[in-house]
């Protein structure tokens, strides 16, 4: 390929810089500065302009033209020109449409003429789809599909893109339910994409494209404006298999076709095929494998190549191939890169002095090759008036010896058949003393080992000589100064030594000019801290320094901007010096930082990037897709990371049709995951949420996806604990435990029940249920049946459960154990021996063997105990489930008196300082009669010459006091109780300590306290007065009759249970027999007399011995007219002898009640 930029003719660099500082107070021509694109699009609704802006001196004037022809703007009542400009306004009320034309501007004075490009005025029109109803589209699956987007033309050029869920309905039915409609982008893939002309193509459709309607959007960049098409529904024929096909083109056809882009634009390369399986599209250019470069993108998943900027190396043959495995295919696309022309060199204003020489320079280039045209003063220059020191050649134009007649506005034209370019450039011939432009006398502060640049612009024509020197003596010399054409002068790596005062001089043959420019050094601004990135955790304190050293006598400020932002200070963000601390950091707080330090001369900075790690954003756009009976997969989009990887997701599911909102876990997947198969129950209803799990912890929950319901399926689980039990003796209740909603998998749930007798032939028989049990009738009596039970719904058949063996029901027993006997006699058990019966005789399953007894009598005629030393009766019967048997013989046995268990609650006290008082109660279980309690005691650390000390008491005494050595001394005690068998167990105690100083202090005697003498005397006085008024009254009332008390007439009363059982594995139940008559009074006298002794002690602490029944129970009782009872003070106590003991009487003392529950 040939070189398309050669090398040209340099003008001198001067005239380059000229026209740009030629002051506007001299005369010259007209100069665009301003214009409106070539393709000028407006709105007719507003005001449209197109703009012209030129300056000159004189001030030129404008004038337009449209399609070629003078516009005579002050005709037309729609269109203005603006003063001292020639941009227009159009307010085109009534038909905007004849506007839309060419335009061209002409700037004029009485030096030449400028004009601007060719303006194509174009209007911009709503884009409007036509409101078409589009019938849904069936196709079947496994075809291609492509679906037409057509959008309106514009101008511009409308994007196009592709949404799903454009409408409220659902066309078909879809588990996935929606309240309203929520718009998303169509998912793209290698199945799925859209084309370069907006297109929707799919290589192959599948069922689950039937869930949404597509529908396609436009939008207008000129007004941002959004558009879209009517949705297209797809309607998806599903089949058993889809048949597998060899890749097609979708687009483009064929084999081959070709490809015309302009160097600059966007080349975009597509090729898109049909198949089943989905075809993998690869490339290559020129036969070899795709050169892919930085300028090159390879987009919608390998389907299409981008080029955003075409070059001239990007022409070649690029091949797509199509390939499955099926089939492969190639396409070939030739790509021509052609060029509209541009700038090589541009042409430049010449200013020229007379009898000076000057040349006009237009290159372009292009593809094809561009032509150049002059003009001068817009007429071609072949038309102009012929000068004999010009000369055309091409692409240039030379001025010999000029003169005013020269001057003038020349335009070059570069046109091929891909567009043109104009450029103005004037020339100007005229004689001009020279003068500095700008500002005199500067002061220029520069920072030292930097460029200074001393401006030193001029103008001047012819143009004057330049001369820089310091202090006005000699020529700066040296690599380090340079001097610019334009006047200005560099110093390249400035030091402290070139400090001083520069003068600037011009001349030439009309004159001389000169200015002075002062220069200060500084030293630099030098960052001696910079910032450090970090990572750090929110929530913590962060802190990035920045220090720095600067020239002293040049103040500085520092301030800190986060992402392009100056940072404001408050009470979590402040500066520490220059540091800036950042407290309680959030996610907000992440950014780039970045400390400036700044004076009038120099700006340092130094940045560092803060990023905040946190918890992940949570998911969003769950979407589900692939609904089956026991699956559907759940896609999402990830949250942002935080800045700490997502290790795991969790997704949670809710299927609570009453109570939503209770979440639970379903499953854990890994982080590198966005779309997953979730395994699930049939005939369920769920929402799904998903939370993102990293490092510094879980994500906020997603919101909630669309509800979903499995579809139905058999049940899975079998039901449990299942049992067969007679309720009665010839049928058999079959039960089991009901699963549970979630385990239905279906509607109308029901058990078919299965049983047969065990060890027969004969067949399963079966019955269906929706209850949880099931009774078969007509059965032996204890039979045993195999049973199995099976769930069912509208689905079919669960699996079986496990075959278990019920039975029918029980009967009475036949039979009673033999041969009931006892042995190993104790005071407080016995050892119960049976012969069992036979199994055929239970009728039933057995369950146990229950023995009844009961208390026949005391061994001791004179008391009546509860267990001990007394005379038993027993009998034992056998049981199943439902009944007990008959009773078997009855035999007779006694207990013997036993030891007594430790004594209660036994209590040392200290009641004096010197003595110790230690008391206890009877013991828990006498087993006997107590005939007295051992005491034994001795010192806390006694030496081994010390004896332990014994006393012994009658069973009525339960106290002892014993006098210490000294108040420091501490006791062991042990105590026991006697019967005639032997001596009890003993309980052992130490005595406190109560030696302290504490205790000393409040061990006081009360007696010695003038309060404690207070109140008796107080207490003597109120006892005295009450007598007296007492004696007064009595006095005064005189005496009433007092009728005597009724005796009580005492009933025998029996109260034995013969129903009383005891059960032969615990021997708890106890039998209540009743208490003896005492038939005869003197012989009732002589046993209380002979068991005196341990009836005193066992009624000790157990009840009072003064009660109403004493002074007269069931009788009527005589009052005083004061309420006091006559009887209490005046009568006597009837003694226990007088009574009557001729019928029987039961005796109710404390020592029975302590018998009885013994």
């Amino acid at each position: 390929m040939r070189r398309l930029v050669g090398p040209g003719l340099l003008l001198l660099l001067w005239h380059s810089v000229w026209s740009l500082d030629i002051p506007l107070d001299v005369r010259q021509p007209p100069t665009i500065i301003k214009q409106s694109l070539k393709d000028h699009i407006v709105d007719p609704k507003e005001t449209m302009v197109i703009e012209c802006e030129a300056i000159g001196n004189p001030h030129p004037t404008f004038s337009w033209r449209r399609n070629g022809k003078y516009f005579n703007v002050a005709r037309d009542s729609q269109v203005s020109m603006r003063r001292r400009s020639g941009t227009l306004d159009i307010y085109a009320r009534n038909n905007p449409e004849k506007y839309e034309a060419e335009y061209q501007c002409i700037a004029s004075n009485q030096y030449g003429s400028a004009y601007t490009h060719k303006i194509s005025l174009q209007m911009y029109r709503p884009p409007v789809w036509p409101r078409e109803i589009l019938e849904p589209v069936v196709i079947s699956a496994g075809l291609p599909l492509v679906l037409p987007c057509d959008p309106p033309a514009g101008p511009p050029k409308p994007e196009t893109y592709w949404m799903s869920s454009c409408s409220y309905a659902r066309p078909f039915n879809w588990p996935i339910q929606t309240a309203f409609p929520t718009m998303q982008p169509v998912r793209q893939d290698r199945r799925v994409s859209m084309g370069i002309n907006g297109d929707l193509y799919f290589s192959n459709v599948l069922f689950n494209d039937s869930a949404v309607d597509y529908c396609c959007n436009a939008r207008f960049p000129h007004k941002n404006a959004i558009q879209q098409k009517m949705p297209v529904v797809v309607k998806v024929l599903s089949t058993r298999s889809i048949a597998e096909a060899a890749p097609t083109w979708l687009s483009p056809r064929g084999s081959s076709s070709s490809k015309l882009v302009l160097q600059g634009e966007e080349l975009l390369l597509e090729c898109i095929a049909a198949g089943v399986p989905t075809p993998y599209i690869a490339w290559t250019k020129d036969g070899e494998d795709l050169p892919v470069t930085h300028r090159m993108k390879i987009k919608n998943f390998n389907k299409m190549i981008q080029i955003p900027k075409a070059e001239f190396e990007d022409a070649g043959e690029y091949t797509c191939s199509a390939t499955n495995k099926i089939g492969y295919i190639e396409h070939t696309i030739s790509v021509r890169v052609k060029a509209a022309p541009f700038w090589v060199e541009k042409p430049t204003n010449l200013i020229l002095a007379p009898e000076e020489t000057g040349r006009l320079v237009c290159r372009s280039d292009g593809v094809p090759r561009p032509t150049i045209s002059w003009l001068m003063n817009g007429d071609p220059i072949e038309d102009a008036v012929p000068q004999s020191n010009r000369l055309v050649s091409g692409d240039t134009i030379t001025l010999r010896s000029v003169t005013t007649e020269n001057t003038g506005v020349y335009q070059c034209n570069a046109s091929n058949q891909y567009g043109y370019l104009l450029a103005n450039a004037f020339v100007n011939v005229l004689h001009s003393t020279p003068r500095i432009i700008g500002p005199r006398n500067e002061v220029v502060k520069v920072i030292e080992g930097s460029r200074a640049f001393l401006d030193c612009r001029f103008f001047g024509s012819p143009v004057p000589d330049l001369r820089w020197s310091r202090y006005g003596q000699g020529n700066l010399e040296g690599s380090r100064f340079k001097t610019h054409s334009n006047g200005t002068l560099e110093v390249k790596r400035i030091q402290l030594e070139d400090e001083g005062t520069y003068l600037c001089v011009i001349s030439n043959i009309a004159g001389r000019d000169e200015n002075q420019v002062k220069v200060e050094v500084k030293e630099p601004i030098i960052i001696v801290t910079k910032p450090q990135s970090m990572k750090v955790i929110r929530g913590t304190d962060v802190r990035l320094e920045c220090a720095v050293k600067a020239d002293a006598t040049t103040p500085f400020t520092t301030t800190w901007i986060k992402n392009k932002k100056q940072v404001s200070f408050g009470w979590r963000l402040s500066l520490d010096e220059s540091n800036l601390v950042i407290t309680d950091v959030n996610t907000g707080d992440e950014g780039n930082y970045t400390c400036v330090f700044k004076n009038e001369l120099d700006q340092k900075s130094a940045s560092a990037h803060l990023l905040v790690m946190d918890r992940p954003n949570p998911p969003t756009s769950l979407e589900l897709s692939d609904p089956f009976e026991r699956s559907v997969r759940l896609s999402w989009v990830p949250g942002d990371s935080n800045h700490s990887p997502i290790t795991d997701y969790l997704v949670q599911y809710d299927d609570d049709d009453w109570l939503p909102g209770k979440w639970r876990n379903l499953s854990t997947y890994p982080g590198t995951l966005n779309s997953v198969i979730l395994h699930l129950t049939p005939f369920t209803y769920y929402e799904f949420r998903v939370i993102a799990i990293n490092a510094v912890g879980a994500s906020r929950p997603s919101r909630p996806s669309s509800r979903f319901q499995t579809s139905g399926a058999p049940p899975d689980v079998i039901p449990k604990n299942v049992k067969g039990v007679g309720t009665w003796r010839n049928n058999m209740e079959i039960s089991w435990e009901p699963l549970t909603y979630r385990e239905w998998n279906g509607p109308h749930l029901k058990y078919l029940v299965w049983w047969r007798r065990r060890d027969s032939r004969e067949e399963w028989k079966n019955a269906t249920t929706k209850w949880l049990r099931y009774y078969i009738y007509d059965a032996d009596t204890f039979t045993p049946y195999e049973i199995k039970v099976q769930a069912v719904n509208d689905f079919g058949l669960g699996p079986e459960s496990p075959v278990v063996i019920g039975y029918s029901g029980e009967d009475r027993p036949l039979a009673a154990p033999l041969n009931l006997r006892v042995s190993d006699i104790e005071s407080t058990q016995v050892t119960v021996h049976w012969d069992p019966v036979s199994r055929e005789t239970i009728m039933g399953e057995l369950r146990e063997y229950k023995v009844y007894y009961w208390r026949d009598s005391s061994q001791l005629r004179w008391l009546w105990t509860s267990f001990l030393i007394a005379n038993y009766k027993m009998y034992i019967v056998v049981a199943n489930s439902r009944y007990e048997g008959p009773p078997s013989n009855y035999i007779h046995f006694s207990t013997p008196e036993g030891v007594p268990s430790a004594p209660t609650s036994f209590r040392i006290q200290q009641r004096h300082l010197d003595s110790i008082y230690v008391d206890w109660d009877l013991p828990a279980e006498p087993n006997g009669i107590l005939t007295g309690y051992s005491l034994k005691y001795h010192t806390v650390n006694a030496t081994r010459g010390e004896e332990m000390r014994i006393e012994e008491f009658p069973p009525n005494v339960t106290s002892f006091s014993i006098r210490r050595y000294d108040r420091y001394t501490r006791y062991w005690f042990s105590v026991a109780a006697r019967t005639r068998i032997g001596i009890g167990e003993w309980h052992t105690e130490e005595s406190p300590h109560y030696t302290t100083e504490t205790y000393a202090q409040d061990q006081v005697d009360i007696t010695t306290q003038g309060w404690f003498i207070g109140i008796m005397c107080a207490v003597a006085l109120l006892v005295l007065i009450l007598l007296v008024v007492c004696f007064i009254k009595r006095s005064r009332g005189g005496k009433y009759p007092v009728r005597e008390k009724k005796d009580i007439s005492l009933e025998p009363v029996d109260d034995k249970d013969q129903e009383g059982s005891f059960d032969y594995r615990s021997l708890e139940r106890i039998a209540h027999v009743s208490t003896l008559p005492f038939p005869r009074r003197h012989i009732e006298e002589e046993r209380l007399q002979r068991a005196q002794p341990a009836v005193e002690a066992m009624m000790k602490r157990v009840d009072s011995d003064d009660s109403l029944v004493e002074y007269g129970e069931g009788g009527e009782m005589q009052f005083e007219e004061d309420g006091s009872f006559i009887g209490q003070y005046t009568g006597t106590r009837r003694d226990v002898r007088d009574l009557d003991f001729s019928g029987g009487l039961e005796l109710r003392s404390p020592m029975n009640t302590i018998y009885s529950l013994a």
